[in-house]
């Protein structure tokens, strides 16, 4: 044991001592541990301690919640009762307002279906008047071809002027007279300038009559037609054919177009189909210098078109004249309208303001509620806390 093992600064170490030192150092250790050992117990106990206390504090607030729950659940059971009375009252209210209303609303659309049905009865007359016209129209049109064909034998007939002029005035007063009544134009009718245009058509609406002159320069177009087409015949022919048309057709502006008196535009007639188009394809400046002077070159059928046109602004003239009895119906209507939309925002009113009542009431009743909770929990203590729950009360 008295064995030297090794030096330390001088001190010799023998085996006893490290003996000792070895059990000193083992001993210090086994006290440390110990010491951390009953430090940790007391932290755990400490912490259960708070967790007991803890558990039992939520159980309390738990109990509390309940019996507040169960105060609150009745004040609602309460509540749900006056809310059923309330919403009986209102069901009733409004199916005997919804009654009324669509009464009305049966008795305006009842008035309404009748008016369009009027009308629509009106409509289909005056479309089944257009369409025999329109059948006109095309029963016409199917004859042009036919009546093309027949140049030759027109020639024949007018070969003097009498029986052009006749030709010409007879073909335009056959289609005046087939497509307006007889009030609607005249024949060799008298201006103030003592002029006698062919006919003149009377327009709706007071406006001035429409003259048509029917004098077509045909000896003329003959001698072009004769002159073959080209050489220096059919030049002269066609210089005296353009001559004489712009003599009628300043002749017509100068008599028939009288301010106020009659139309801003008067219409020449040509009685064949053939001469207009060949008139349009080659003696345009002729066609622009009429359209100039305000008259406007017309064949058979562009007459039948615009007596069409005429007869269709006659009807609609006695179209808008039913129209002004179904305008006044439909705006005596519109005023009950806008007088039943009245009430209703008038009724819109009234259930806004039963609403906005009605969460007054629920507002003041949750007030209430929560001060008979206060009293019911008997906190009157001046507890910090409590001092806050009852501020947070008294503020909502």
């Amino acid at each position: 044991m008295d064995k030297v093992l090794f030096s330390l600064g001088g001190t010799a170490i023998t085996a006893e001592i490290a003996l000792y030192a070895g059990a000193a150092l083992f001993a210090a250790l086994l006290i440390a541990v110990l010491v951390v050992l009953i430090g940790a117990s007391r932290d755990r106990a400490a912490e259960a301690k708070r967790q007991a206390e803890e558990a039992e504090a939520a159980r309390r607030k738990t109990a509390e919640s309940e019996r507040t729950l169960a105060s609150l659940l009745q004040v609602q059971n309460e509540m749900t009762g006056r809310m059923q009375t309330m919403a009986e009252i209102f069901g009733s209210r409004t199916s005997d307002l919804a009654r009324l209303v669509n009464e009305r609303l049966d008795a305006q659309g009842q008035k309404v279906g009748q008016a369009i049905e009027a009308t629509g009865k009106k409509n289909e007359e005056s479309l089944g008047k257009l369409a025999e016209r329109l059948a006109v129209i095309d029963r016409a049109q199917a004859n042009i071809t036919t009546l093309s064909k027949d140049v030759v034998s027109l020639q024949s007939i007018l070969a003097n002027k009498q029986s052009r002029g006749a030709f010409g005035q007879g073909r335009m007063e056959a289609i005046v007279a087939d497509g307006l009544a007889s009030t609607g134009y005249a024949f060799q009718y008298t201006l103030s300038n003592n002029s006698r245009p062919d006919c003149v058509i009377f327009m709706p609406n007071g406006a001035p009559p429409l003259v048509i002159d029917a004098k077509f320069p045909l000896e003329s177009w003959q001698k072009l037609t004769a002159a073959g087409p080209s050489g220096e015949e059919h030049r002269i022919a066609a210089l005296g054919f353009r001559q004489d048309m712009q003599v009628h057709i300043r002749a017509i502006s100068e008599k028939y177009l009288i301010a106020g008196e009659t139309q801003d535009t008067a219409f020449l007639f040509v009685p064949s189909e053939s001469i207009f188009a060949d008139i349009h394809e080659h003696f345009e400046d002729v066609v622009q210098r009429a359209s100039r002077a305000r008259v406007v070159v017309v064949s058979p059928s562009l007459l039948m078109l615009s007596i069409q046109v005429v007869q269709a602004l006659l009807r609609d003239v006695r179209i808008r004249e039913e129209a002004h009895k179904i305008q006044k119906e439909v705006m005596e209507l519109l005023g009950d309208v806008g007088r039943l939309d009245e009430r209703v925002r008038k009724l819109q009113q009234h259930f806004t303001q039963a609403n906005n009542d009605i969460g007054d009431i629920l507002t003041s009743s949750g007030k209430v509620t929560r001060r008979a909770d206060r009293i019911a929990a008997m906190e009157f203590d001046d507890t910090p806390q409590a001092v806050v729950e009852r501020q947070r009360l008294a503020g909502e």
